[in-house]
């Protein structure tokens, strides 16, 4: 089902694809996103999901964690497997386990039922700025054989891309650009994500997968580094040996975007 507002619709909107088999849920936050300039795409399973995904192209997707036939953590992997479109994930399970388990799947945010259509919006807004291109990008840098490109969003080792998510990349960037600085798990939320509060084993969960595809070893991060009791730190410094590990989900032959919708769509 699809749902535009010609009305609402502003030069430039942004096509979001809302994932909710709960028709009232989908119908309250339906109306908030074209409040708020939106155009919107609906689906109330995972495979219809994916359907749209692949013909709508849409610049984030909001994707329920429970979905009748086809469960959203299931989409989001195969969502990651084709294209880098942010993802909001909504969950109605509280538990630490199950929002890292989203997370590990790729997801870049999550709100949990019950919540405030205003916050979600709000969300989306914060997800978009950090994935789209309208604004004047900060210069390219480089550090330990990783070229960093806001302009495109992009991470290259030596040429080769890697398939990093919208938040995996602004948690890099931020990193990148402030070498050998200690941050708190409360200060990266706040800077990288947006948050006042919220739940830190998000940068718990977003600096192991940002490890798993720069480290050559995550076990022993050279880069990344975990200072005990503070938090992390960047080292602009990595061994002769140590090589960024290939992400399998990069292609050769061209540099993976974060943001698939702007096509980071960041495409976590």
């Amino acid at each position: 089902m699809t749902t535009n507002s010609a009305s609402s619709a502003e030069p430039g909107n942004r096509r979001i694809l809302l994932v909710e088999d709960e028709q009232t849920i989908a119908d309250v936050v339906r109306d908030y996103l074209l409040k708020a300039g939106f155009q919107v795409d609906m689906a109330g399973d995972g495979f219809t999901a994916l359907e749209l995904a692949v013909s709508r192209q849409p610049d984030l997707v909001i994707l329920d964690r429970m979905l009748p036939g086809l469960d959203g953590v299931e989409v989001c992997r195969r969502l990651r497997q084709s294209m880098s479109v942010p993802v909001i994930m909504v969950t109605a399970l509280g538990t630490e386990d199950d929002r890292v388990l989203g997370l590990e799947m790729g997801a870049d945010d999550y709100v949990t039922k019950p919540f405030s259509p205003r916050e979600l919006v709000l969300r989306v807004k914060s997800v978009l700025r950090r994935s789209i291109k309208e604004f004047t990008p900060e210069p390219p840098v480089e550090a330990a054989g990783l070229e960093l490109d806001p302009a495109s969003r992009t991470v290259t080792h030596r040429g080769v891309p890697l398939a990093l998510t919208v938040r995996e990349f602004d948690l890099l960037a931020f990193l990148m650009r402030r070498p050998h600085q200690v941050f708190s798990r409360e200060e990266l939320i706040k800077a990288v994500w947006g948050w006042d509060f919220g739940d830190l084993s998000t940068v718990t969960v977003h600096v192991r997968r940002l490890r798993e595809k720069i480290e050559a070893n995550p076990t022993k991060p050279e880069l990344l580094k975990t200072v005990w009791g503070v938090g992390y730190r960047f080292d602009g410094k990595r061994s002769e040996t140590g090589n960024v590990r290939p992400d399998s989900s990069a292609r050769a032959d061209s540099n993976v975007r974060v943001d698939q919708g702007d096509g980071d769509h960041g495409r976590q």
